[in-house]
């Protein structure tokens, strides 16, 4: 099979820019075709490009550069017979439709379609959809991943109006939001091809909270007594959270209802009796925790994600919350990763990200609240 990325796009967007970062720094020497059509136009008969004939040139990177035209479909076959590339990228007319596209590639035998990207300039996505929806909104619509420019040159309102006008017409796929000299091509390629929401974050923390919430049905009292003491001394890594959660849900509490409250949710004794008597053994996790996740290009200081982790604790406004983690950038040009557990949080500096992510994980979680928290 033949891999094949399409990177559609508005006029002037910048899908060439980004092809070229990805092969001076992404493909990493993979032999690749570049299929070009600039000025004819794919699909809405057929996916028949304006004229004939293939011409080849040899690019610096060591790829190869073909601007194809012709039947589109022949043409790619060609290109397969001829060079037998590794992946062959396709980068179409600028009012193109991506579905159409995708459904010229996909009667080509021996292809696989690994990625669907659509770049859009952030500072003209409302007037080009109000004057150009037909194209526009199919571009959008059908993208795996949504790569914003000229997020740099534009202010977080303008930005987050932009992004909210993606999410009306797509609410799935991946949108980078992270200027591209702030990220590699090899970031920003593995987000194309393997892209992580805050979604998926939250199912994995979803799926460890579930782990360790089965696992401790098999330790009576005193096991779990020993586990929070010992945990008590030492540094706390993620295999150890939901150990944590139950640390901290035994002290600092001056009231005895509250105390109770946390003691039905995570007493059990080895056949999965909780505290208050009740069988529990056999919840999912989805019947103890909520979670909220969610992407964010906003930047924020690091004493903001500080107060904003204590505000946590307050779980009569946001439930009881028993994780978060997040990566965000920073006003000051830095990325900050943040981890949370009750009353314990870590703040640092760290790689860069696509976009922002923050996931709050809990029982009972006041999601408008916790979003109204980050400024989201």
């Amino acid at each position: 099979m033949t891999k094949v990325d399409i990177f559609s796009g508005f006029l002037g967007a910048g899908k060439t820019t980004l092809i070229k970062k990805l092969i001076a720094d992404g493909y990493n020497g993979a032999k690749l075709v570049l299929i070009e059509n600039e000025f004819g136009q794919i699909g809405i008969d057929g996916g028949f490009l304006k004229e004939s004939g293939i011409e080849i040139t040899e690019m610096n990177s060591g790829c190869i550069c073909c601007s194809l035209v012709g039947d589109f479909g022949t043409a790619l076959q060609d290109v397969i017979d001829q060079f037998a590339p590794d992946r062959i990228l396709i980068e179409p007319s600028g009012v193109g439709k991506l579905s159409d596209v995708v459904a010229a590639v996909k009667r080509v035998e021996g292809t696989e379609i690994c990625g669907t990207v659509t770049v859009i300039d952030a500072s003209k996505c409302r007037i080009y959809l109000k004057n150009f929806k037909e194209f526009y909104e199919n571009q959008i619509k059908y993208a795996g991943t949504i790569i914003l420019s000229r997020t740099g040159n534009i202010s977080q309102e303008k930005l987050d109006q932009a992004i909210a006008l993606i999410r009306e017409i797509n609410d799935h796929s991946q949108i980078i939001t992270t200027p591209w000299d702030e990220l590699s091509g090899v970031q920003i390629l593995k987000a194309i091809e393997e892209p992580l929401t805050a979604a998926d974050m939250a199912a994995a923390l979803l799926e460890a909270e579930k782990h360790e919430h089965h696992h401790h049905h098999h330790h009576d009292d005193d096991d779990e007594h020993e586990e929070h003491e010992h945990h008590h001394h030492h540094d706390h890594d993620d295999d150890d959270e939901h150990e944590e959660h139950e640390h901290h849900h035994h002290h600092d509490h001056d009231n005895d209802d509250e105390h109770e409250e946390h003691e039905h949710h995570h007493h059990y004794d080895e056949n999965g009796v909780c505290s208050c008597g009740h069988h529990h053994h056999d919840h999912d996790a989805d019947e103890v925790f909520d979670s909220v996740g969610f992407e964010t290009s906003k930047r924020f200081t690091k004493s903001e994600i500080e107060n904003a982790l204590k505000a946590l604790d307050d779980s009569e406004k946001y439930g009881m919350i028993l994780r978060s983690k997040g990566i965000v950038a920073g006003e000051d040009g830095t990325w900050i990763h943040f981890d949370f557990v009750p009353e314990e949080a870590e703040v640092r500096t760290g790689a860069s990200d696509v976009t922002g992510k923050i996931v709050v994980i809990g029982s009972g979680v006041n999601k408008d609240a916790v979003k109204e928290l980050f400024g989201i």
